[in-house]
């Protein structure tokens, strides 16, 4: 998988691409990402990219110009299964998401920033339109960096054991069961005894009884269509 973001802080994505699970992911070859600078395709001497909206109002628009002049050059070597624009007004990132982006080959991600993007560019080049929640960040960057993880980590042969993603919070709906680890005994606490009793059907049902006695409690929406 090859995934394309343009940003104006692309100094903002470094860190998160250059640790944990996503950093091995790219070691690996299982991935590439390549952050574009968009002030490198602005023309003027001060590299703008924004300006005041048309009919006023607070805050800073990006300019349609450098934003197209990039996606001009990106879609020119390579074509794109989704171009993605990261707003709050898009709609909102969900397991599911995740999971069909896994599947493509090369994602393009727009980061907007300031008041967002000319509505040219949505009209013209956008695919998709994508929040990580209701709340307004002051760019898409953060949301790129959650997007990417979210689909990244579903890509076969990133994660340690293939099956650890099927099992996460949301797969089918779901929210997890909990989940212990050692010591066995912590501050008076036991680990459920069916967990350590060996007998795998015992222990799947057990957490599937959890998992749906959670997901009752904390969020019923989920069970909605079931």
């Amino acid at each position: 998988m090859r995934i394309d973001i343009i940003t104006v802080l692309p100094e903002l994505l470094e860190s998160p691409f250059g640790a944990s699970i996503v950093k091995r992911a790219i070691e690996k070859g299982l991935v590439e990402i390549h952050l574009h600078a968009l002030r490198d395709y602005a023309t003027n001497k001060y590299k703008q990219v924004d300006d005041y909206p048309y009919g006023g109002g607070a805050g800073m628009v990006l300019m349609a110009e450098p934003i197209d002049r990039c996606m001009e050059a990106l879609t020119a070597e390579r074509d794109y299964d989704e171009i993605i624009y990261l707003t709050p007004d898009g709609e909102r990132l969900d397991q599911g998401i995740a999971n069909e982006l896994s599947l493509s080959g090369n994602l393009l991600l727009l980061c907007g920033h300031y008041k967002g993007v000319d509505q040219r560019i949505r009209d013209h080049w956008i695919t998709r339109e994508i929040s990580i929640g209701d709340y307004v960040l002051s760019g898409g960057e953060l949301g790129a960096a959650v997007l990417c993880d979210a689909i990244v980590r579903l890509l076969p042969g990133v994660l340690g054991n293939e099956t650890s993603a099927l099992t996460d919070t949301f797969q089918d709906n779901l929210l997890a069961p909990p989940i212990y680890t050692r010591p066995q005994e912590f501050k008076g606490m036991q680990v459920p005894e069916v967990l350590t009793s060996g007998h795998q059907a015992r222990i799947d049902a057990w957490r599937e009884e959890k998992a749906l006695e959670r997901t009752r409690e904390r969020r019923p929406d989920l069970l909605e269509n079931e």
